[in-house]
């Protein structure tokens, strides 16, 4: 493909995330002829309670499930796991279920089946699916967790009879951004498109706003969210939800950005 040919070339699309974070994001958005500018907006960082550790990992045999809704929660519960065993094996024969492009990624890279993914990316299509199943009467259910999930999965699965432990192994901060360099060279030049991949990243994006004011004759870029729960948050903090990923995932999302910015990217 030449840079003519690249659907996005010459665009400026900010990422609220680090590179790290949407790296497989990032790369497609670049492949495609994009400049990507970083303003991450959030920092997730390892945070376990340990007395909860401890009482998951003493019973980590007797579970029928573990869940898991985001690639941070694989990444950091997995780096807990093998810190303490040295065998997959000690997993037993509990079944896996998850959401998400990148939380699927991450757990089939540790060779792990996965038994319930639905293909729509949100927790209420996980609890369906997992429903669906028949097998949650009476199961145990490791779920998981950051510091700003929401309630819905959990509610779900217990409605459903399930008995479910939480793990919290991570949390989500507020990150100001207004002083990085990218930050300046956004208020200078604008953007053609702003991706907001969570709730999180949409309510601090917004909380930011009036330090990263755009200068007189600076693009206004267009507002790209990630699935329904990211665009009642954006709606909530009073953004504009210009394009929208149907149903969620990084290729939905990619094609919603290339034929919203083809119908004319103005504002």
């Amino acid at each position: 493909m030449t840079p003519a040919e690249k659907p996005l070339n010459g665009r400026r699309i900010v990422l609220t995330r680090t590179r790290e974070q949407s790296s497989v994001l990032a790369a497609r958005i670049t492949g495609l002829g994009a400049t990507v500018i970083e303003l991450p907006v959030l920092r997730i960082s390892k945070a376990i309670p340990k007395e909860t550790l401890a009482d998951v990992m003493l019973e980590l045999g007797t579970y029928d499930w573990i869940v898991f809704t985001s690639g941070s929660g694989v990444h950091f519960f997995f780096e807990e796991f093998f810190r303490l065993f040295d065998d997959i094996r000690t997993l037993g024969g509990m079944r896996i279920a998850c959401v998400g492009d990148g939380t699927g990624r991450g757990i089939e890279e540790l060779h792990l089946k996965i038994e319930c993914r639905p293909a729509k990316q949100t927790a209420e299509a996980l609890a369906d699916e997992m429903i669906a199943t028949g097998s949650l009467d009476n199961a145990k259910v490791l779920v998981i967790t950051g510091n700003l999930n929401r309630d819905t999965l959990v509610t779900r699965l217990e409605a459903a009879r399930a008995i479910v432990d939480q793990l919290p192994v991570y949390q989500t901060e507020k990150v100001d951004t207004t002083a990085l360099p990218e930050a300046a060279d956004y208020r200078e030049k604008g953007a053609d498109a702003v991706l907001f991949a969570s709730s999180s990243s949409a309510q601090f994006f917004s909380e930011q706003a009036p330090g990263l004011a755009l200068a007189a004759g600076a693009r206004r870029p267009l507002f790209g969210s990630m699935g329904p729960q990211t665009s009642a948050t954006m709606r909530k903090c009073a953004m504009s939800v210009d394009f929208e990923a149907n149903p969620p995932g990084f290729d939905t999302f990619i094609d919603a950005l290339i034929k919203r910015l083809g119908a004319g990217s103005g504002r």
